[in-house]
């Protein structure tokens, strides 16, 4: 049996899952998504009970901010 196919959400939720974070210029390039998909995405993660801490960039830095998940939803039960 194959394993199934990783969707670009999928993709995403693991981007915010690491420890340092994605950036929304690298969800973009990741996905190809233009940057309102990527953050309706973020906004949909939101909504499903995931919490994201957003970190503003460093000082002298021309990135964008770096986005992470916290906390996952809690399991229905």
């Amino acid at each position: 049996m194959s394993k199934p196919k990783q969707t670009k959400t999928e993709t995403v939720r693991a981007m915010l899952a690491q420890p340092q974070g994605a950036s929304l210029e690298a969800i973009c390039k990741a996905t190809g998504w233009q940057p309102h998909s990527a953050r309706a995405v973020l906004s949909g993660f939101r909504k499903a009970g995931y919490q994201i801490e957003r970190s503003a960039p460093e000082r002298g830095k021309t990135s964008g901010s770096i986005y992470r998940i916290t906390a996952e939803p809690e399991a229905a039960e």
